[in-house]
């Protein structure tokens, strides 16, 4: 009796407390909530791992805790995993990514390439961490939520601390170094193997593209000319010797390159036109005068063009007194033109006269169309090559590469990635470290495809570009002030000018918008001690803060970061692409576009011959590396960028997202206008369709 009372007691004792065990896992099940991370890797090859990855969420309630993801993370993959918490983290401020080698792998340094981690929250809303970095074994990185936040803004403690540890580790990767005296400061490494792996090209890129000229001339069947350093025997022996990867533009070069009236052309839409401007007055060291040109000018008076605007004037004085480099053990020749053009009734634009030194004087004749068939045509070939000056070292590598190189160091040392302006600009910076490291190691370096056989190259490369950088202004940088003061708004047929003020127009009007979502009052500059930094390395370490480039030593308004923006993503999209991707179509036939002249700018009329001719032209080898240089430079990578892309990897919020695309949608429609524009025209100007113009300085 007394046992199975006791048995019953026992019983109804498990019983309560049976039951109270469920009450307590149902009561656990019940607060415990779920969140869904996807962690997305790089669809590069390469790009997947084998290192087990960890993940913690981070709110302003509270973390995670530190969990395992028990899937490969392979190329182009998106890996689902579940985080279970006690409760709600509140909004999600950071996410925050490791990895762990594989015992018996943990002496290989197995790299993964993490692009993005979206967390669902319990509450069915999306949170998005932009990543787009390589990790390795043991390294431990924390992203913040792509919502982008001024530093102003932060009142999460541990948000700010992460700012600056970000920004404190960047500055010792991304350190500044002096290149050269009276330069642009670039960034400090040795070789392009020692780039951080994000600033690196992807694998397809580095499989596409070896920074060598021997590539180039082995793809263009030039390769058994490397070292020929023969003359040029004639025209005929040039056009022979190479007949594989022309295009159709090479192809009009080659047929019109001697013409005045594609001479003229090219200043306005060829890969230069940067030179020239209305001429209101001659200048003094030009002393043309009216019998001179009167026959290019149909009777009418000299002076009274120049009053309607109808005279034009390119001036290479920046040549003067550069010395001219030594090339296959001779002394080559550089000229420092001035030309007069005139535009015709038939708004063809042609050049009237040229004096190939800046000092008048007996032996330095003015050379004009009315001369011989030679002595104008040579006058015009030393121009052209004073032109490839300009252009290769002033308008490309300083004003385009060298300069973006500056924006990009000041970006990665001042802003961090939730800083919106880091998400307007990134981008726009792809590869752009890589080639320049390339660049300074393969074209400009003491055994560089320019330096050994440009006319410039050699001692004459620091000189001239010293004298451009003391040109380097604001205004120039900024496409509609350097129109107006040009005086070129309304010559007729300037594809460049008509392109480029559309898609700054384009661009501006996009950066005001996007901006104004982040800065809603001049106060917000102001105080955003941030981009001010950022602006103060660019004025001290790009413009070797000179005050009279213009260029702004900070931010008062939003109107000024608009048009800096502005000014930042048209010079490293379209400026580049406009100055880059047509060098092989327009410098691939050398006479058009000459790298060296091994012969001095003639000094009396009447002299030049055929003979004289190719005897100035550069030797073989010289010429054929040079052509190397320049289809190197304008091959388009199957991993292009496009401009008004790449700009959805780093925004989340709503009103960006969607101004990215109208945005995206206007460049489609320009990009339509154009090809329609350019079936009646008989060289179409393509470089500056949206489809053409790549995001980035990355060529």
């Amino acid at each position: 009796m007394t046992s199975e009372v006791l048995s019953t007691v026992e019983l109804r004792f498990l019983i309560a407390e049976l039951l109270h065990l469920i009450g307590n896992y149902l009561s656990y099940r019940i607060i415990m909530v779920k969140y869904t991370v996807k962690v997305s890797t790089g669809e590069m090859l390469l790009a997947g791992t084998l290192n087990s990855v960890y993940v913690k969420l981070v709110g302003t309630k509270g973390e995670s805790e530190r969990m395992y993801i028990p899937k490969t993370a392979s190329q182009g993959s998106v890996i689902e995993h579940d985080v279970s918490c006690p409760s709600s983290l509140g909004p999600l401020e950071f996410v925050v990514l490791d990895t762990e080698p594989y015992a018996l792998l943990a002496y290989i340094n197995d790299v993964w390439f993490c692009s993005k981690v979206v967390v669902t929250t319990p509450e069915g809303d999306k949170a998005n961490f932009p990543c787009y970095r390589w990790i390795s074994g043991y390294e431990r990185l924390v992203f913040r939520e792509a919502t982008g936040k001024l530093i102003f803004n932060e009142t999460c403690p541990e948000a700010i601390e992460e700012r600056k540890k970000e920004l404190q580790s960047r500055h010792e990767v991304y350190r500044w170094s002096i290149y050269a005296e009276g330069l642009p400061q670039i960034m400090k490494v040795a070789s392009a193997s020692d780039l951080p792996a994000e600033v690196r090209f992807s694998f397809t890129k580095d499989l596409e593209f070896s920074f060598t000229a021997a590539k180039a001339l082995v793809e263009l069947n030039l390769a058994g000319l490397s070292t020929n350093k023969e003359q040029w025997k004639s025209l005929d022996e040039l056009s022979h010797v190479f007949n594989s990867r022309k295009t159709d533009v090479y192809d009009y070069v080659e047929k019109n390159w001697k013409e005045d009236e594609f001479f003229g052309f090219q200043l306005l839409n060829g890969i230069n036109p940067m030179m020239i401007h209305r001429c209101s007055k001659l200048p003094e060291n030009f002393p043309v005068t009216e019998d001179m040109v009167k026959a290019s000018l149909f009777g009418k008076s000299l002076e009274a063009e120049i009053q309607k605007g109808n005279i034009f004037l390119v001036d290479y004085k920046r040549l003067h007194g550069v010395t001219a480099n030594v090339i296959n053990g001779k002394q080559h020749f550089l000229a420092a033109p001035l030309c007069l053009l005139y535009m015709t009734p038939e708004d063809k634009l042609m050049p009237i006269a040229i004096q190939l030194k800046q000092d008048p004087g007996k032996d330095n004749p003015i050379f004009l169309p009315t001369d011989s068939k030679y002595d104008w045509l040579l006058a015009k070939i030393f121009v052209r090559s004073a032109d490839f000056a300009e252009h290769e070292l002033n308008f490309h590598l300083l004003r385009t590469h060298l300069l973006a190189e500056v924006f990009a160091m000041s970006t990665l040392r001042n802003l961090p990635m939730v800083h919106p302006i880091y998400k307007l600009l990134i981008s726009h910076f792809r590869y752009t470290l890589q080639i320049n490291t390339l660049a300074r190691q393969a074209l400009i370096s003491e055994k560089g495809v320019i330096t050994k056989n440009a006319s410039v190259g050699g001692p004459g490369m620091l000189e001239f570009l010293k004298k451009a950088v003391a040109s380097l202004t604001y205004s120039s940088l900024c496409m509609p002030e350097d129109i107006t003061a040009r005086g070129l708004e309304s010559i007729p047929n300037f594809l460049y000018r008509d392109d480029g003020l559309r898609l700054w127009d384009i661009v501006h009007r996009f950066v005001q918008k996007m901006i104004g979502h982040y800065y809603t009052c001049d106060s917000d500059v102001q105080k955003d001690s941030e981009l001010q930094n950022w602006i103060k390395e660019i004025f001290f370490y790009g413009f070797l803060a000179e005050t009279s480039t213009g260029i702004p030593q900070s931010f008062s308004s939003v109107t000024e970061l608009v048009k800096f923006i502005t000014m930042v993503i048209f010079t490293v999209s379209v400026q580049h692409a406009a100055v880059n991707n047509g060098q092989f179509d327009f410098g691939g036939w050398m006479p058009n576009f000459p790298i060296a002249l091994q012969q001095p700018p003639p000094t009396t009329k009447r002299q030049c011959t055929e003979s004289t001719m190719l005897k100035t032209f550069p030797d073989i080898n010289t010429t054929v590396n040079g052509m190397a240089a320049v289809y190197l430079l304008s091959m388009q990578s199957t991993d292009f960028v496009a401009l008004g892309n790449g700009y959805q990897d780093h925004f989340s919020e709503k009103a960006p997202l969607k101004l990215i695309h109208e945005t995206q949608d206007v460049l489609k429609k320009y990009n339509f206008e154009i090809q329609g524009r350019n079936v009646s025209l008989p060289l179409p100007y393509t470089y500056l369709n949206p489809n053409n113009v790549e995001n980035s300085v990355a060529l």
